[in-house]
């Protein structure tokens, strides 16, 4: 039991900071009090996660809505409220230009724009000492015969290894892929495998991010995490839930038992222990020895229109934590003995006891070990942050999806 607290006390989830501001559909974007009004306020209320869960250290960035005039102030704040800088996000999907593609369009121009915009933020991550760039393209064709699909992946893969050749000393960008939205006859980075062959090709600074709503319904995602960090290629994930597609809901919301059957995934990966120390808030940096290049980072990627947002992001951590707990306890020795046995229903009983267990005693014994609140959502909701920030953050323009 000593060895599991140790695991978890040193887990890391990083959270986004565009969860923090006013978020929705297409069809609406719900206002809520307190939001914040710009990327200061946001570090705030992410500090605020962190305080009371003690695993939540590093807090995502997006650029544009990000966008600061200076990078090393943003990260001095950060360091100040509690948390650091976790991995920049590339936005190459909102600008006109963009409309039939960014790195993969048609024009040479906008091809030209779009892979600027990457190297922007690799500057970014320089000056705020993030170790990790997160690409996502939108980049895809509506209609048959629009676009010559092999030409762009060929614009696709020399867009990526101009990024590659410019990533500095232990850094190293995630390759995030997505089944359709908003293209819908191909999309051209739409699974796992294409995403793997490009990252494969480039070499071990890019690797692939999982995001858990980016695939079709009866996906086993937990083969393609135990494919990926067989092949040292698993970089990262993208924790939401979804009912449909890419919902973007609060993790573990719409099926805890997958999260669980991801989580040992990556238990039995060895993807738990990088040997550098989680918990801190200091950026890998330069002497980081390759740790980034090792680590897999358990980031959140929600942001619906209804949830409250830091208790939002609250709940999220702690159902990333309980299923990381309930992975931990699988007995992996009965487990290999009964597969070995071709026992199915005795291996399969082991791995059902140990999601059956009730492990919030658990956690909530380590959050008192640790100096925290057993219970972060009430400690939050007793702390008075959520009055103190309504109050005060009146006037100005409220920071959203796409602000």
């Amino acid at each position: 039991m000593t060895d599991i607290k140790a695991v978890l006390r040193a887990q890391h989830i990083e959270t986004p900071s565009w969860a923090y501001g006013n978020s929705g559909t297409r069809f609406k974007v719900f206002a809520q009090k307190g939001v914040p009004r710009d990327p200061y306020e946001k570090l705030a209320d992410a500090a605020q996660v962190h305080a009371h869960t003690g695993i939540a250290p590093t807090v995502a960035l997006h650029i544009p809505w990000d966008k600061v005039d200076d990078y090393a102030d943003l990260a001095r704040h950060a360091r100040e409220a509690g948390v650091g800088i976790g991995a920049i996000n590339s936005n190459v999907f909102q600008d006109d230009d963009y409309m039939l593609g960014s790195v993969t369009h048609p024009s040479a121009r906008v091809r030209r724009k779009a892979t600027d915009h990457l190297l922007e933020c690799v500057d970014i991550m320089d000056a705020t000492g993030s170790d990790t760039l997160k690409l996502w393209f939108s980049d895809g064709i509506n209609y048959p015969g629009q676009d010559d699909i092999r030409a762009r992946q060929d614009r696709l893969a020399a867009a990526l290894a101009e990024v590659y050749e410019r990533l500095g000393e232990g850094q190293r960008f995630l390759l995030e892929y997505k089944l359709f939205e908003p293209a819908f006859y191909a999309t051209d980075v739409p699974d796992w495998g294409t995403a793997y062959a490009h990252c494969a090709k480039l070499g071990p600074k890019a690797q692939v991010v999982v995001d858990t709503g980016h695939h079709a319904p009866g996906t086993n995602i937990e083969f393609i995490v135990a494919f990926l960090l067989r092949e040292g290629k698993l970089g990262g994930f993208d924790f939401n839930s979804r009912f449909y597609a890419d919902d973007d809901l609060m993790v573990g919301a719409a099926d805890p038992f997958q999260l669980f059957r991801i989580m040992y995934e990556v238990v039995r990966g060895g993807a738990l222990d990088d040997g550098r120390d989680e918990r801190s808030t200091e950026p890998a940096g330069e002497d980081a020895g390759g740790a980034a290049l090792r680590r897999v980072a358990f980031m959140l990627d929600q942001c619906h229109n209804i949830e409250p947002k830091i208790p939002g992001q609250i709940r999220s951590v702690m159902n990333v934590q309980e299923a990381t707990a309930k992975a931990l306890l699988v007995d992996r020795e009965a487990l290999s003995a009964a597969q070995a046995e071709g026992d199915v229903l005795g291996a399969n009983a082991v791995f059902m006891d140990a999601y059956n267990t009730d492990v919030r005693p658990l956690l909530a014994e380590l959050r008192e070990e640790m100096g925290l609140a057993p219970d972060p959502m009430s400690a939050y909701a007793k702390s008075g942050y959520f009055e103190k920030i309504a109050a005060e953050r009146v006037g100005g323009e409220q920071a959203g999806w796409g602000a």
